[in-house]
C-alpha cells in the first residue's frame, strides 16, 4: 500500500512541477534571475501551505511527531548546498525537475540526470577520503530544531519556542509573501 502511495503522490508532485512551469528550466533561471518571480511565488506559496498543513496535522493529533526526522547539520551541508545551487544555476534543472523535465520529453534534463547519478557515484567512492576530513564535522550542535518539537526529542536553537507554533506562523508568512510579492521586479511590470 505504502508504495502505491509513493507512487501517487510522485505522480502528483510530477504533474505539479510540470504545471507551473518547473521542469522547463528557463523559467528556473529567468526565477533566479529575479526575471520572472511566478515560480518563485509558486514555491513558496507550497513550501507554505506544507508547512501549515503538516504542524496542523501533528498539533491535532493526525500525524505523529514520531514519523519525523531531523537531519543533522554539518560543514558539508553549507558546501554541498552551495555546489547544488550553482548546478542549479547552471543546468536550471534540480532532481526533482529533471525527472519531470525527462517525463514531460526533455532531452536536457536526461544528461541532467546522467549528471547527477554520475556526481552521487564520485561521491560515493570518494566518501572514505571524505570522512577523514573536516567536511562532515558537526555544527550548531548536530541534530537541533529552530524551536521545541511536540516530543522534545531534539535540542532547540531558540528553546522558549513552540516549534509547532513557529512552523505554522512562518507557513503562513510564506503563504503571504507568495501572494504579495509581484510577478517581476523590472519597472516594466
Amino acid at each position: 500500500m505504502s508504495i502505491f502511495l509513493a507512487i501517487i503522490i510522485g505522480l502528483a508532485f510530477g504533474f505539479t512541477l510540470n504545471r507551473i512551469g518547473a521542469t522547463n528550466p528557463q523559467n528556473i533561471i529567468n526565477m533566479l534571475r529575479l526575471t520572472d518571480l511566478r515560480l518563485f511565488k509558486a514555491i513558496a506559496f507550497g513550501i507554505g501551505l506544507s508547512s501549515v498543513l503538516l504542524f496542523g496535522a501533528m498539533a491535532i493529533g493526525i500525524i505523529d511527531p514520531a514519523h519525523l526526522s531531523v537531519k543533522s547539520a554539518y560543514i558539508g551541508v553549507a558546501l554541498g548546498g552551495a555546489i547544488f545551487g550553482a548546478g542549479f544555476a547552471i543546468g536550471g534543472y534540480c532532481p526533482g525537475t529533471s525527472l519531470g523535465g525527462a517525463a514531460a520529453g526533455r532531452k536536457d534534463a536526461l544528461v541532467f540526470i546522467v549528471g547527477g547519478l554520475l556526481g552521487a557515484f564520485a561521491y560515493m567512492l570518494s566518501y572514505g577520503w571524505i570522512k577523514s576530513t573536516f567536511l562532515l564535522d558537526k555544527i550548531a550542535g548536530g541534530k537541533v530544531t529552530l524551536a521545541l518539537t511536540p516530543n522534545d526529542k531534539y535540542d532547540a536553537i531558540f528553546s522558549s519556542f513552540s516549534g509547532t507554533i513557529l512552523a505554522i506562523v512562518l507557513g503562513v508568512a510564506f503563504m503571504v509573501f507568495a501572494l504579495v510579492l509581484p510577478n517581476t521586479l523590472s519597472k516594466g511590470e
